[in-house]
């Protein structure tokens, strides 16, 4: 598995997974996500986490094209809302964005998240045929699977 943290560049070939979620006020989710993902060889992981992030207008344009970019060319994009009081506004708003466009998806949300309701009806209204997953772990090996399976692939991610 190859892990690339924004802001670098990745081009290559697939199969590629994005880890959207929240970042700010958030715990290191990514950090879990990925070390479940290590056996998937092969496989690249695309990190929007930076491992250290400097708070300047410059970086903060450079991280959001950089998510941009990467949502959009990932071959599956894994949606995780951590538990613990952050509503994660920007991670909803791309999770509106890629969903309504048909991405293939994954989304989870932990019992503890405070608009958990909100992403499971709105999710199941406009891509009733993805489930919302309970826990990081079992978000993580559906992603994971999805991936390696060819995500442009007519997917039932259940």
């Amino acid at each position: 598995m190859r892990h690339v943290h924004a802001p670098e560049p990745f081009t290559g070939p697939g199969p590629s997974l994005f880890l959207a979620g929240g970042i700010t006020g958030c715990p290191d989710w990514q950090a879990r996500a990925a070390a479940m993902l290590a056996g998937h060889n092969g496989l690249t992981v695309l990190n929007p986490r930076r491992p250290v992030y400097e708070d300047d207008e410059r970086v903060a344009v450079e991280q959001i094209t950089w998510e941009h970019e990467q949502l959009h060319r990932a071959d599956v994009v894994l949606f995780w809302f951590a538990g613990g009081g952050s509503v994660q506004p920007i991670t909803l708003y791309e999770l509106g964005v890629h969903a309504t466009r048909g991405a293939p998806l994954v989304v989870g949300a932990d019992r503890d998240y405070p608009r958990r309701l909100d992403v499971r009806v709105q999710l199941g209204l406009a891509r009733p045929e993805l489930t919302l997953h309970d826990s990081l772990a079992e978000t993580v090996a559906v992603a994971g699977a999805a991936a390696m399976a060819g995500a442009g692939k007519d997917l039932r991610l259940r």
